[in-house]
């Protein structure tokens, strides 16, 4: 062997990736009837960056959970991926096989869900779920896998991890038993979690509690996060930027502070002025007539027109994109006529 033909060629160092760790590009998601197609998403468009919290907030049918589901990959078995993208870390997930899904799911997204005692074994302590997904997805033995668990307990706030970890679910309370489903959704170290009302079956003094602990894990780990709710007041208290979800599209997005204080789509205006203060006196809160429109009875135009007091023939005919609105986007028509307003 010649000194030449000795030498080994080392690959390239691969650049880490810079871009967001979700991207959705133009979701489409549809649930085949017999009646006909039923369209549930409607082309939306969200990002999230390394350690940022974006809030999906909306009412009930909004859509807001079913894309969670499109992007961990849970859609119900009726349901399909139409058309777009999405992309983790740059790598494209939406067209994987079932199987490279399953080494995904927990490895580079987790999962928080409502109800907490829905996503845990009650035939296992906690201990052995953490144990268990940790040696599935990390390279890692029992005994390691037992330690960084106890760690990861003691991280979110579980007083005593060493013998809580023996324990079985129904001996931990509603926000205790919330506290290790964080802890199994990051047991991975993934690089994003889908959080679906992670708050919503909690007191209100709980709530401010995983809250905290959830926005500290972002700040902490770099992990993204998207956070879906129906509650303004957890978007207002967690996230960074928050997506108003209507009818399956996005009908505002922005910073959190920017919306809160100056809404611009008249459905945000709605959820934002249903939420008492403490601060300003009132005789009666804002109240959205009407309900979410059904999927085999979506109205032409713009969705929400039908329980809007703006609406006029442009918003009944045609659906109105999303639009630069000062800080944030809408999706409203008005949004040019204060512009056009503006310039006379």
């Amino acid at each position: 062997m010649t000194a030449q033909s000795a030498i080994s060629i080392e690959a390239p160092v691969q650049a880490p990736f810079t871009g967001p760790v979700l991207d959705i590009r133009n979701l489409v998601v549809e649930f085949p009837t017999r009646r006909g197609v039923l369209t549930a998403i409607r082309g939306i468009d969200l990002s999230i960056g390394r350690g940022e919290i974006l809030g999906v907030v909306g009412e009930s049918g909004a859509g807001k959970s079913l894309t969670g589901a499109a992007v961990i990959g849970l859609l119900e078995s009726s349901g399909r991926i139409a058309a777009g993208e999405i992309y983790v870390s740059g790598r494209r997930i939406d067209r994987l096989p079932m199987r490279e899904m399953q080494k995904l799911r927990g490895r580079t997204i987790g999962a928080i869900f409502q109800d907490p005692l829905t996503s845990l074994n009650p035939l296992l302590t906690v201990g052995d779920q953490l144990v268990e997904t940790m040696r599935v997805h990390l390279p890692l033995s029992r005994t390691e896998a037992a330690q960084r668990a106890i760690t990861l307990l003691q991280e979110v706030g579980i007083p005593s991890p060493e013998l809580r970890i023996g324990q079985y679910p129904h001996q931990f309370s509603g926000g205790m038993r919330q506290r290790v489903v964080i802890a199994l959704a990051l047991c991975a170290e993934p690089e994003l979690v889908i959080a679906d009302e992670p708050t919503t079956a909690l007191d209100v003094s709980i709530q401010a509690q995983i809250t905290a602990l959830l926005k500290r894990v972002c700040r902490d780990r770099g992990t993204a996060m998207m956070l879906i709710t129906h509650d303004m007041g957890v978007i207002a208290e967690t996230a960074d930027r928050v997506a108003v979800m209507y009818a399956g599209r996005i009908v505002e997005l922005g910073p959190v502070a920017a919306i809160i204080r100056d809404p611009r789509h008249p459905y945000t205006k709605g959820l934002i002025g249903s939420i008492p203060s403490l601060t300003e006196r009132c005789e009666r809160l804002t109240q959205i007539d009407g309900a979410m429109p059904r999927l085999n009875a979506m109205p032409s135009g713009c969705a929400f027109h039908p329980r809007c007091r703006l609406a006029n023939e442009q918003c009944r005919s045609e659906r109105p994109p999303l639009m630069a609105a000062g800080a944030s986007q809408a999706a409203c028509w008005h949004l040019e006529r204060e512009v056009a307003h503006v310039r006379l």
